[in-house]
Parts: structure tokens; sequence; C-alpha cells
């Protein structure tokens, strides 16, 4: 028997002609669940954070997982054996072709998320897509129209938006009784140590690895892409401000009231505690990034080489530290205590009135939604997941377009105390693994100026053309969703 060849345009073709048959918007193509029946969920992508939703879901009344999705064979067979019933597929494209489920949640690489996301609301399904749902800022805003476009439930990765903690920051800031808030500050310092350098090699045979780099260009395979060090390099991942950053970046720009910057600027490096100082990754592991909105200052750290017992300096000085802090006339927000200028004692924060998140359960405050069909019931809808992650986007494209200087506080970087003590506090950090400040090198971007209405560099052609990618057919995100 022969297989029938899908592809994107026949998927598409049969999707507009049944939507045409039966007079239906793009809005109604999937099934919408009533209050009593079962929403049937496809899990896509199942090592590390696919592991969390499959959990997640499993613990949620009228949830059923239906599917299961993974370009990895052996991963695919291992998490189905748990699974009772569920289909399997290897190509999302084949999976989405389904009338049996209701909504995608996607765990994939960063370079998968968008055009999963924008193809299941063409395929009528809801989506949960984990952070950062875009690999570049075009992306992240084809994400948005997909899903005013096709009416479909899109929630965002960023969990600390059903945080109620989290929630209380934008309301104690708005209510001004810390005086105005001058710096809105987030770290990222988790252990980011070398990756060492692994061959080019054939890809394993239980892994399509074709599919694996769906829109990114080709390439060869080594073992440093699968299954997670794709995160460290441009064509897959973001570097670790746009894997565990994008979440205190979300909080912080939060607190701002939700838009984008003026402007960005970024310096860094990578380095690593080994004799040439080199490994095989792309992103940077020390990394500052500045962004202006006229009062107040967005001031983001994220320092890799952190938490490492085998060097003592770098043991007792720079531990792990996921965190936010928010700086006001009056004293600074941190560890969730206000510190009064002047006071080395923390207070509890002063009570205010916010809209507390209905469940701290984020995929279950996707599946409400999905039920009730209002998406602003979502605590993390992607129109703000997409701006989260555009701010990682923005502070990568300053760092990319950096120039050489010593490895030294630039003088021309800031003259804000507060973003100065990140910038010594990083050299420092680097220094103790060991590197020499006269042979090493500071990467130091240029302040870009950005129109945040249109999502474009003022001026910057070389910065425009990074706010997208060339992509490879046939996974090509369009422009038209």
């Amino acid at each position: 028997m022969k297989t029938r060849l899908f592809t994107r345009r026949s998927f598409l073709k049969t999707s507009f002609m049944t939507a045409a048959a039966c007079s239906l918007s793009p809005g109604s193509w999937g099934r919408v669940p009533g209050a009593n029946e079962d929403i049937r969920i496809a899990v896509i992508g199942l090592n590390g954070r696919g592991e969390a939703h499959l959990d997640g879901y499993s613990k949620i009344k009228g949830v059923r997982i239906v599917a299961l999705c993974d370009v990895d064979q052996d991963v695919l067979e291992k998490h189905a054996d748990g699974i009772e019933g569920a289909q399997k597929f290897r190509d999302l494209r084949k999976l989405l072709e389904s009338k049996e489920i209701d909504a995608i949640s996607i765990a994939t690489p960063n370079h998968w998320h968008s055009l999963q996301t924008i193809w299941a609301c063409q395929a009528g399904k809801d989506v949960y897509v984990e952070k950062p749902c875009s690999h570049n800022v075009f992306e992240g805003r084809k994400c948005v129209e997909a899903a005013g476009k096709y009416n479909r439930i899109v929630q965002h990765g960023t969990q600390s938006r059903s945080n109620a903690l989290a929630a209380s920051a934008a309301a104690i800031v708005k209510s001004g009784k810390y005086g105005k808030l001058l710096v809105s500050k987030g770290y990222c310092c988790k252990p980011r140590w070398t990756i060492g350098f692994k061959p080019i090699a054939p890809p394993p045979a239980n892994l399509d690895f074709d599919i694996w780099i769906g829109p990114a260009p080709t390439q060869p395979f080594h073992a440093n892409l699968v299954h997670y060090n794709w995160h460290w390099f441009w064509d897959f991942g973001n570097g670790d401000i746009g894997n565990q950053g994008v979440h205190e970046l979300d909080v912080a720009r939060w607190a701002l009231g939700g838009a984008l910057p003026k402007s960005v600027v970024s310096l860094g490096g990578r380095y690593v505690n080994e004799p040439d100082f080199k490994d095989q990754g792309q992103t940077p592991n020390q990394l500052v990034s500045v962004f202006d909105y006229g009062d107040t200052l967005l001031l983001f750290e994220t320092r890799g080489l952190v938490e490492n017992k085998s060097i003592p300096a770098i043991a007792e000085n720079y531990p792990r530290l996921v965190a936010n802090e928010f700086y006001f006339e009056e004293g600074v927000i941190k560890r969730w205590k206000f510190f009064p200028k002047g006071k080395g004692e923390g207070e509890e924060l002063v009570k205010v009135d916010f809209d507390r998140p209905k469940t701290s359960d984020h995929f279950a405050n996707f599946i409400s939604a999905a039920r009730s069909r209002k998406r602003e019931e979502l605590t993390a809808e992607i129109q703000q997941g997409h701006l989260s992650a555009a701010l990682c986007h923005l502070a990568n494209i300053s760092y990319r377009l950096a120039k050489e200087r010593r490895f030294e506080k630039p003088k021309d970087f800031s003259d804000n105390a507060i973003v100065g003590d990140s910038v010594m506090t990083t050299l420092a950090n680097t220094k103790a693994i060991g590197v020499d400040p006269e042979k090493a090198t500071l990467w130091v971007g240029p302040k870009l100026q950005f129109d945040a209405v249109k999502e474009k560099f003022i001026n910057n052609a070389a910065a425009n053309k990074m706010l997208t990618r060339s992509y490879r057919k046939p996974f090509i995100v369009p422009e038209k969703v």
C-alpha cells in the first residue's frame, strides 16, 4: 500500500476546502469542547519540558493526552509506553491533520516554536507554547496575528504570570507607595559551563534530523545539538537569556507596564575555564543588557559562570541566582521584601490590590480558557509572550553586532550606578574563573534605537535584518498567516 505524501500545501488546501464546504469561519475550524467534554491534547517534544507537560496535563480533570510527537523515535516510544491509546507521530504536519485533537502543547527547540504555533492555529487547534514563543521578533508577531485571525487560545509558557507574588509587583509599582521605579532588574545566573567540542558525525538512526533542523539552515549533525545544548547555537537557540532569562524578563517588563523599549544595548562574551578559553557554543554565557524605557531602565544580568565548587572564588562569591529586583526612589525590593534606603533589614511588602491569578497551575489556566473561549482569561496570552520574548531577541541583536573592547567597564556604556554594578560584577565573575583581563576581550554592542510600535530598529539596516531570518523550504514562517 502506498503512503500518501503529506505536504504543507496539501495540508492547507485540505483545511481551506473543509472550511469552505462547511461554511465555517476560520475561528471555528476546531472542535469547541463543552463544559463536560474532555479536551484532547497532543504534546510535541517530549524531552525536558515536554515531560513536565505530560505530567501537568495528566493531573487535570477533563483532559486526555491523545497524541505524542517527537522526531526521536526512542524518546517517542519511551513516553508512549506510559500513555494508553495515545497516537504516535514523528512529523507534526501529520498530527495536525487529525480531527481527534483539540489542542497542542509545544516543548520543542526554540527555532520550531513559532512555525508550530502558526500551523496549529491554521489547523484549528489551541496552543500552549513554551518560552520563548519565537526565535526572532518577526516570528513572535506572526504568532500573535495567527491567534487573532483564527480565534485560537494561545498560552505562553512564562509561568510566573500564574504566580501571585510576581503578579503583585506591577501593582506595587503602579501604587507609587515606594516612589518612582528607577530600575526593574532581572537575573538569570544558572551554571552554564563549557560544552566542549563534539565531532561532526552521522545523525543517529532514531533521529529524524531533517525535521529537527526544520526552519534552520541545513548543517551537519554533532552531538552538542541534540537534545539540550542547541540552546547555545544561534541557528536553534537564543542563549540563556532566551532560555531561563525570558521568565525574569517577563516579570521585569510586567512591572513597567508591558511595552517594548526605546533602545537596547548589551555587552558580554562567551568564556570557559579551559586552556584556550573556547568551546563549541556560540551564545554568550556572560551578558549585561540595558533597555531604556524613558524614565525607567530594565536591566538584565545573564551570568552562567556561577555555582562551581571546584573554583573556590566562584563557590564563595557567585551563587546561582534567578530573581527580580525593583529599585525605587525610596529603596529596593529584593527577595520579595522591601529594603528602605539606609536600612539593612527588609520589611514585608506593602499590601496592594491586584488581579490575583485564579490558579497557580499554568496548564490548568490554559485548559480553562480553552473551554471558555475567552482569551482574556489567559495569564500569559501570546501577545504578552511575544513582547517578553522580543526583549531576549533585542538584547542578543545588540550583542551580535558588538565590537571587541578591552576587558573593563566601557566609559561610554552607562552612567547609571546600578548598571555599573552589574557590569563590574560580570567582569569580576568572569575573572574569577581564571580569565586574564590583559588577554581577554569584552564584546560591547551598539546602543540600538527602537520603534516599539513598528517593532523595527531606527536607521539600522544590519539590526533590522536580524529581526527575522532566511527560512529553509518547506519550513517557512509566512509573512501572511
